[in-house]
């Protein structure tokens, strides 16, 4: 028993560690079957009626705002100040200004490592030093933000490093009683759920959205003209649970994992409900993350797993993730 047991019981104080550490063309030809002259005119016509509704993307200048997710935790090359922010050349946003060939003062990159919602409007102190307000870098002259931010409101890494500890719990419970089973099929669905019926998580990504929606009123008032883009968050974790096993083996129950993708699910789907409704558009990442999980190959996953490869944060997009989340955005920006 303690041979199968100590390496669950390793990796996951290593997740529950390394968390807290880290902390969707328009395009048409219509040859008629009138000649030539009927064909001319349908084209005209075409082109008359496309033409007030063919509004060109957004370009600069571009303001990026968010968090982690954003910045690029500790992806090569790290760059600006404050350094504690470990904010990438190579994430998103700077690939997405790339993208849109924007000049060097038409892209302004503000977001910051552990940002929550308060962060935009405050300073964040970081261990070496303070990241000004975020929607300070906004103006009157911005046409395109892009937002991602609201997993710290919603305290997701905090519930992921609870599903470990619950889950270490429940397995050196198992230890004790010298039973291979584990005590409890989900206790980290119980430790949210306690008895209540209610579910601690959905309140605070119910309150999330609250301020997030606070947050997307004042963008638009600080920049009238821009178009803002809300970026959901890549899927952390496949829709079947049996395939992190390779990956996590038993350090985190299945039916845990399950409780982390539908917690995922309800983060995305409030930051598109207040997107829709502040006249922002949502980009999803969760579709086009499919089969790039934590739990793929790691030629494949856009997102680290716990012990994560080198120049890569635990539990966040790495290289190919953000230039893979680049393409999505670009794709909705250029419609």
């Amino acid at each position: 028993m303690p041979r199968t047991v100590r390496p669950t019981i390793a990796l996951t104080v290593g997740l529950a560690a390394a968390l807290l550490a880290g902390c969707t063309d328009n395009t048409a030809s219509d040859s008629g079957a009138g000649g030539a002259a009927g064909a001319a005119s349908d084209r005209a016509r075409a082109g008359a009626a496309a033409s007030p509704t063919a509004a060109p993307p957004p370009t600069g200048p571009y303001v990026a705002l968010g968090d982690s997710y954003t910045a690029g935790m500790k992806i090569s090359p790290q760059v600006g100040e404050p350094g504690a922010c470990y904010r990438s050349g190579a994430n998103y946003p700077s690939l997405v200004a790339k993208g849109l060939s924007l000049a060097a003062d038409q892209f302004k990159d503000v977001s910051c490592s552990g940002a929550r919602t308060g962060d935009l409007t405050g300073p964040q102190k970081v261990a070496d030093g303070t990241n000004p307000a975020q929607l300070d870098a906004l103006t009157a002259d911005t046409r395109l933000v892009t937002l991602g931010i609201g997993g710290n409101d919603a305290g997701f890494i905090e519930v992921v490093t609870e599903c470990a500890k619950a889950n270490l719990v429940d397995i050196v419970k198992g230890v004790i009683s010298d039973s291979a089973d584990r005590i409890s099929d989900s206790p980290c669905r119980e430790h949210y759920a306690a008895g209540s019926g209610t579910d601690e998580v959905q309140r605070k990504v119910d309150a999330a959205g609250d301020r997030i929606g606070q947050v997307l009123q004042d963008v638009k008032k600080r920049s009238p003209k821009a178009k803002v883009y809300v970026i959901g968050y890549p899927g952390l974790l496949p829709a079947d649970p049996a395939n992190c096993l390779p990956v996590l083996g038993n350090a985190v129950a299945a039916s845990d994992l399950a409780f982390l993708v539908e917690k995922q699910q309800q983060l995305n789907g409030m930051l598109k409900k207040r997107a829709d409704a502040a006249g922002a558009v949502f980009v999803d990442l969760a579709g086009p993350s499919a089969g790039h999980d934590m739990c793929a190959g790691e030629d494949k996953r856009w997102v680290e797993p716990p012990l994560p490869a080198q120049g890569s944060a635990p539990i966040h997009p790495n290289a190919k993730g953000q230039e893979a989340m680049s393409g999505v955005v670009l794709k909705a920006i250029k419609g």
